[in-house]
């Protein structure tokens, strides 16, 4: 059953463009934006917060690096089952579930000579219920926020996401050194307990989605999901260009490696990990401020291929060791680039049925964690051999080839679709 729209400014929303004031005058997406912050901020925060606690009490690079690969693992392998979640039950109690659970393992992780492996083991389940929660947070989404004003809650969201790790990554190394690894990481518990507060009191109930009747098992809906999204020549397309990140965040997976490359500057080789991690960040807050608040709903989907293009070819400069002013300026022009993301996740929305769409975005949630991860850990193994530099041209130049390839795709679907509605009107 599907929930019924509100009246007023979503049906507006919905033909017309709008702006972030209005989209912040909704409720219901203010209290999804401010848990999501709360709780990222508080992630942001504990992955500094287990670095530092694992490094300490191991001494070992090996196994800090390992339970940082458990951040990806658990997306990759249980998100497209979890993910069904959000259609199998209502969506905001699937986020509060998930909220609580995860506020008590960190909770658990909080308490001072917690053993290693149980760290691991609670590190794993934490991440493990992100996938549930954010795939019913993105299928809630479009049903707060209808047609531009779904655009323009997700550049929100985005936005607000790259700040959140810029502050969450600068401040976190002071704030541990001022509190210690196990109260960052009681905060963090406590940001889950404030999310489901803020769900609690700002979005109202809803029924599950899925029809009434007897539920299908978790393996029937994960492989119905992968049989929609990659079944149709559409969805495929915009799955593609989701998973395009996989090329142009390669870059700041050999930040610190590059950085070392710049030895003879003034600054130090610490601080350029830093502007260079920051960069994409940047450019990604700018360009998705502009692409959503100065460019029309239509011309963002004929503009998608070539600011896909766009967030990979700036990279190829760095086959050219060129000076870091131009690398950052590089790498900033990728991050505006890839605010093509808002037009392939609007156009991804109206493609699949309300009732599919939580594990349509959890399938699609999964594999943007398995190109980012496989991406890295390639990309970390091949700079050993030859170097940053001509890594990250490698990147830009492979990205820029699929997303042409994409962009033909794209502009070929969308003929297709026009030429299929003109049949029907006529």
């Amino acid at each position: 059953m599907r929930a019924r729209r509100p009246p007023g400014r979503h049906r507006r929303a919905e033909t017309a463009r709008v702006t972030y004031r209005e989209v912040i005058a909704v409720k219901e997406f203010r209290a999804l934006w401010f848990g999501q912050g709360l709780s990222l901020l508080g992630d942001q925060l504990a992955q500094v917060a287990l670095a530092v606690l694992v490094y300490d009490r191991t001494g070992s690079a090996l196994a800090t690096a390992a339970v940082y690969a458990l951040t990806y693992l658990p997306s990759i392998v249980g998100g497209p089952l979890l993910a069904g979640l959000a259609d199998r039950f209502a969506r905001r109690g699937v986020m509060l579930t998930c909220d609580m659970l995860r506020a008590a393992l960190v909770a658990v992780m909080a308490v001072p000579g917690m053993p290693f492996w149980a760290l691991c083991a609670l590190v794993f389940l934490v991440v493990l219920l992100s996938a549930p929660f954010s795939a019913a947070r993105a299928a809630l989404l479009p049903e707060v926020l209808g047609g531009d004003a779904y655009v323009m809650g997700s550049a929100l969201q985005n936005m607000t996401n790259q700040a959140v790790q810029m502050i969450g990554f600068a401040a976190g190394g002071a704030v541990i050194a001022g509190i210690g690894p196990y109260r960052a990481l009681a905060i963090d518990a406590a940001t889950f307990l404030a999310s489901a507060l803020i769900l609690v009191s700002g979005v109202r109930r809803r029924p599950a989605t899925a029809h009434d009747g007897a539920k299908p098992s978790m393996w029937t809906m994960t492989k119905a999901g992968a049989q929609l999204v990659f079944g149709s020549r559409k969805l495929r397309t915009l799955v593609l260009f989701a998973w395009l990140c996989g090329f142009y965040i390669l870059p700041e997976g050999l930040a610190a490696p590059y950085a070392s490359t710049f030895a003879g500057e003034a600054m130090p080789t610490a601080v350029i990990t830093g502007l260079l991690m920051a960069a994409m960040p940047t450019g990604t807050v700018i360009g998705a401020f502009l692409f959503s608040r100065f460019v029309t709903p239509e011309r963002r989907l004929r503009l998608m291929g070539w600011m896909a293009m766009l967030s990979c070819a700036p990279l190829i400069v760095a086959a050219v060791r060129p000076p870091l002013v131009v690398v950052l300026a590089a790498w900033v022009l990728s991050g505006i680039g890839g605010a093509y993301q808002l037009a392939a996740n609007a156009a991804f929305v109206q493609a699949v049925p309300a009732e599919r769409r939580g594990q349509a975005f959890g399938l699609v949630q999964s594999g943007l964690m398995a190109v980012q991860g496989v991406g890295i850990l390639v990309g970390g193994f091949a700079a050993e051999r030859f170097g940053p530099e001509p890594v990250v041209a490698l990147a830009g130049v492979g990205g820029v080839t699929c997303a042409a390839v994409l962009a033909l795709a794209w502009t070929d679907s969308r003929r297709r679709t026009a030429r299929v509605h003109a049949e029907a009107t006529a």
